[in-house]
């Protein structure tokens, strides 16, 4: 009996590692990244890149802006019990010299100070955790976004590059009147300018929001997104991706 024991021991001994590994293998197969993916998540936070150009398999050039996009960290849930409506708080990009009100915010989802924060309507926000980090793979390929930067500032400009008027005629008499505005309103009734008239001033370096972008390609391993078409602002500024 004490050799049939033997026999048997170094079996047992030999199966359950082997099980064991299987399972863990199996587990970690079973949880990819795409696991890891909030279907109910369609925001994040970028710095834009710059531009390139993308092919496709037709041999097609597509102009294409190249922004890295998150991680993100939602650093806060509103209720409408605490907040009177629901939203989800993310932040973006290490603060290496928040100050202490902005550190204690993040330190309740145990995540470091971020250095920009946004904020974003849902209907339901119990699919969100407090800390959860939103990467690029909440988007795929062949999305349609929304994208809002700040524009690029241009100074101070005319009404025919600020508002696209066409000017006065360059002929029968007229003198430097090309690129003026013209007649702005009445002298004697109202005898003022009525608030929003198209005239001189500054131009751009202001929020603007380009619709139905199409995702051309996710880079995962480098956080990037690749969309069709240019999107508001100057190299590594500011931007928000939304379906």
């Amino acid at each position: 009996m004490n050799d049939k024991d033997k026999n048997i021991e170094p079996e047992n001994i030999e199966e359950t590692p082997a099980e064991e590994v299987k399972a863990e293998e199996a587990s970690t197969e079973e949880t990819p990244t795409e696991d890891k993916i909030n279907s109910s998540a369609s925001f994040l936070l970028g710095k834009k890149i710059g531009m390139t150009s993308i092919y496709s398999e037709d041999g097609l050039q597509f102009p294409t802006t190249v922004i890295e996009a998150g991680p993100c960290y939602v650093s806060q849930l509103k209720t409408i019990k605490n907040d009177g409506y629901e939203a989800i708080q993310i932040g973006y990009q290490e603060d290496k010299k928040a100050n202490k009100p902005k550190t204690n915010h993040f330190k309740k989802g145990n995540i470091s100070a971020m250095k920009y924060i946004s904020e974003f309507r849902v209907e339901n926000n119990e699919n969100f955790l407090l800390g959860e980090e939103l990467k690029v793979n909440i988007f795929s390929e062949g999305d349609y976004v929304r994208i809002s930067g700040i524009s690029k500032g241009k100074g101070f400009a005319g009404v025919m590059k600020r508002h696209g008027f066409s000017g006065g005629r360059a002929s029968h008499g007229k003198n430097s009147v090309m690129r003026k505005p013209g007649s702005v309103g009445a002298g004697s009734d109202p005898s003022r300018i009525w608030k929003g008239k198209k005239m001189p001033g500054r131009y751009g370096g202001v929020q603007a929001t380009c619709k139905n972008l199409e995702i051309l390609k996710v880079d995962l391993e480098n956080n990037l997104l690749f969309v069709k078409g240019s999107i508001p602002g100057a190299n590594n500024g500011l931007v928000t991706i939304y379906r």
